[in-house]
């Protein structure tokens, strides 16, 4: 095995159990919140917008630090330790307010670790002469394949309601934690530079938005990464909450709900692996386009599908859920990769992951929980239990949704302005 093949099977490892955790209770906590603490859409909102909370500042600073003063590698793996201590404690909190504090410090110590995977992966390839455009999707795939496994063994163990989905997470955290130390160094490129105060505090990344074209593309990125909040945070309970209708409860998309979600991930894998070929053939604009007009199609056949007859919609969904999350996500890092000096690289990747899934999560996630609470939340007289209960209009609620991602699609084609030039894309190992 030649030492570029083994550098990939490495960053393979990290990525595979980097979305592992994720996936072992992403999906699924709403399955737990809903079904089994049966707590309300407002505070289920507040909950997942821990994410968007901490992704406001922590991605940033743990850039600024990974690129000052401590090897990102490291930053990684004390971040993963920390964290799955942390999630280890979820399944004793028996209250709201008390989960909303832990999960904001299990995001505190998570969501740094995404852009932090990516900065050592793309400090590795580079390292070793290999351009990230071709080698990087074949790699991060094996995140996607991760979520997808952590999906499955949630669901077929039976996990889906129950918080031993907390307990999982947690142990693969710490596993990759103390597996990150083995990583290959990623030293700080901007230590021992004289630097502004600006720069020393890594503020500098900031200077992107001074291009009009990079403004644009990072507020879009928020309005984006709002479009994913809402889909994480409702997808599975959405299926779950079939189970409350006769005809439906015994369906085996009903049964294993996660399972026929993780179709979405998959999808993911395939959207992967075309990212090379779209990027160099259509560019950032058109292909981040199709992935706002994806989001439109992902909640529109939510809308009108359900697990019976209209099983095929939903299915088609979550295929199409493939391209809409691909097309963002990865080709955004590679853009802001494209558009960024060495120095403030993990800077950068941290600013993107601060819009995506700092205000752009804390804003659907928030907001989402609202309007479902006040206009898509239905009250009605339960003879059998004696008490007024509460059900869904999931139909107003995913046309709701496609009609904010048709508006964001719009508005993206008329106001960024960028011209594909196929061979920066190509020098982006440079």
């Amino acid at each position: 095995m030649n030492v570029n093949t083994s550098l990939k099977y490495r960053l393979i490892v990290m990525n595979f159990f980097q979305f592992f955790i994720w996936g072992s209770w992403l999906l699924t906590i709403g399955a737990y919140w809903f079904q089994t603490k049966n707590w309300t859409g407002t505070e289920f909102g507040a909950i997942f917008s821990t994410m968007g909370i901490a992704s406001l500042f922590m991605p940033a600073i743990a850039g600024i630090i990974a690129d000052r003063w401590i090897n990102a590698e490291r930053l990684y793996g004390i971040f993963h330790i920390m964290g799955g201590i942390v999630l280890f404690t979820v399944p004793l909190v028996g209250n709201p307010s008390s989960m909303f504090w832990v999960m904001l410090v299990n995001m505190i110590f998570y969501m740094p670790t995404i852009s932090l995977s990516i900065t050592v992966a793309y400090s590795a390839l580079k390292n070793h002469n290999m351009n990230i455009i071709k080698e990087y999707p074949p790699v991060r795939v094996w995140g996607t394949v991760g979520f997808i496994i952590a999906l499955w063994t949630i669901s077929l163990s039976g996990f889906e309601t129950s918080s031993t989905q907390f307990y999982v997470a947690s142990i693969a955290s710490i596993f990759l934690g103390l597996y990150a130390f083995s990583l290959p160094k990623c030293p700080p490129l901007a230590r021992g530079h004289k630097k502004s105060f600006v720069s020393e505090l890594g503020l500098n990344a900031f200077k992107l938005f001074k291009s009009t074209k990079m403004a644009f593309f990072f507020i879009f990125a928020m309005l984006l990464g709002a479009s994913l909040q809402l889909t994480n945070a409702y997808g599975d309970t959405f299926l779950h909450d079939f189970a409350k209708v006769p005809e439906f409860k015994d369906l085996i998309a009903i049964k294993f709900p996660a399972i026929i979600m993780s179709i979405s991930q998959i999808s993911e894998t395939l959207f992967i692996l075309t990212i090379p070929f779209f990027l160099r053939r259509f560019g950032i604009k058109k292909v981040m386009l199709f992935s706002m007009i994806a989001w439109v199609l992902r909640f529109g056949l939510f809308a009108y599908g359900n697990p019976a007859e209209g099983l095929w919609m939903i299915i088609l969904s979550c295929i199409i859920y493939g391209m809409a999350f691909d097309f963002f996500n990865i080709s955004g890092s590679l853009f802001v990769e494209t558009q960024s000096e060495p120095g403030i690289r993990a800077s950068a990747q941290g600013l993107f992951m601060m819009m995506t899934n700092g205000f752009g999560a804390f804003l659907g996630s928030r907001l989402s929980g609202l309007v479902i609470d006040n206009y898509f939340t239905l009250y009605k007289y339960d003879s059998v239990v004696h008490k007024i209960v509460s059900s869904f209009d999931w139909k107003g609620i995913w046309i709701s949704f496609a009609a904010y991602s048709l508006v964001v699609a719009i508005l993206f084609a008329i106001l960024f302005k960028h011209k594909h030039d196929p061979k920066a894309l190509e020098n982006v190992n440079h």
